[in-house]
């Protein structure tokens, strides 16, 4: 064999050898890595009855109130109530100085006695014919004229005792001991009010109206029995009164400035925690929508616009960016009225992971603690957590 023969078949081999690692090399590369799923916590929603309130802003009154005034002039001699204090109707207040009054009662009773004598006596003589008709007459008048002077009397004497005319509390005396009143005073001496029970009065649009008149004619709300008329109350501090009220009537006219309509509803008040004039906001019962559809809070996104939407995840294990349209907040959650469906589940967790079209793996949600709004929570059967694992 040549010597150029051998030198190309060792090139040749080598050739061949460098190919061969090549190859080796490349079985060795590990595969590309698929990414994983991301991982959400989802909520089946669920239809189910619910309550449908409104919070309205009103301002307590009183059941009843009275200003105490004299009937009578005269000097105060007494005050003989503690001002705030509870006070029950023909309650004494005030003491009148009764000495001129009295002595006007007495010299009325003292012509009234004459009167009297005069006319028996007339009466008498009419009968013999000693004096006239006439005259007889004008003694009987006299005589019963004398009687109104002393019932008139008698009544101002006891106006000088000034009296609770209801049953309330009592605020500030606006005269002490020795001043002077007169009868018609446009000042009141006193202004008792009952404040067990008290109403409350707010104020409902009349556009709100309007809509809740038309969804319970479409058999969208339906009456909620005997509870239609119950009102919760609200206070300034943001606590929950602890007694029930009853809507009473609503105004018959439309104000103009405001366009609201003045709805009143009474509330026990025992203990007298409710004065006039508190702020207040009252929660009344507008009826109950039977296939309500309550979306978690946390799962309500906004877009540029401000419209509401959520990401749904579907039997594919797809998310799926969705908009909606929501009605109100009931508790910490949307009444939704389109968009999603009974069954769907709605991502409430990792809402940052998500890309439209990208599977997920969907896991029952540890941020939803739905409340409506009432004492209680509400029901496993009307809003929980995913608990199947369909697609994950």
């Amino acid at each position: 064999m040549s010597a150029g023969f051998q030198t190309r078949a060792g090139i040749g081999l080598t050739a061949c050898s460098v190919a061969a690692l090549l190859l080796l090399g490349g079985c060795d590369k590990p595969p590309v890595a698929v990414p994983a799923a991301p991982e959400v916590g989802v909520v089946t929603l669920r239809s189910q009855a619910v309550t449908i309130t409104s919070e309205l802003p009103g301002r307590t009154d009183a059941w009843r109130v009275a200003e105490v005034r004299p009937q009578v002039s005269g000097v105060i001699e007494k005050r003989l109530f503690t001002e705030g204090s509870d006070v029950k109707q023909g309650q004494q207040l005030y003491q009148i100085d009764d000495a001129p009054y009295r002595a006007a009662y007495d010299k009325a009773a003292a012509a009234l006695t004459t009167a009297q004598h005069l006319a028996e006596r007339d009466g008498k003589l009419l009968a013999d014919n000693a004096v006239s008709k006439q005259q007889y007459d004008d003694a009987m008048s006299a005589w019963r004229q004398a009687q109104a002077d002393v019932e008139s009397a008698r009544i101002n004497l006891a106006y000088t005792k000034v009296y609770a005319p209801i049953s309330g509390r009592i605020g500030r005396s606006a005269v002490t001991e020795g001043a002077l009143v007169t009868n018609g005073q446009g000042e009141a001496l006193a202004v008792v009010q009952q404040i067990d029970p008290i109403y409350v009065d707010v104020t409902q649009s009349s556009i709100d109206l309007m809509r809740l008149r038309r969804e319970l004619a479409q058999g969208q709300l339906s009456r909620s029995g005997e509870d239609a008329a119950s009102v919760g109350l609200v206070l300034e501090d943001g606590t929950t009164y602890g007694q029930q009220g009853s809507l009473k009537f609503s105004e018959v006219s439309v104000d103009q400035g405001t366009g609201s309509v003045l709805l009143r509803a009474v509330f026990r008040n025992p203990d007298h925690h409710l004065l006039p004039g508190m702020f207040v906001h009252a929660r009344l019962n507008e009826g109950t929508k039977a296939d309500a559809i309550l979306v978690p809070q946390q799962g309500v996104t906004r877009d540029t616009t401000g419209a509401p939407q959520v990401w749904v995840v579907g039997p594919d294990s797809k998310a799926t960016l969705r908009p909606i349209q929501v009605d109100r907040t009931v508790g910490n959650t949307w009444l939704a009225t389109s968009g999603v469906r009974a069954g769907e589940r709605v991502v409430t967790e990792g809402l940052q992971r998500l890309q439209p079209g990208v599977k997920v793996s969907a896991q029952p949600a540890t941020n939803v603690q739905v409340q409506t709004g009432e004492d209680t929570s509400l029901p496993d059967a009307a809003l929980a957590p995913a608990s199947d694992s369909t697609g994950s």
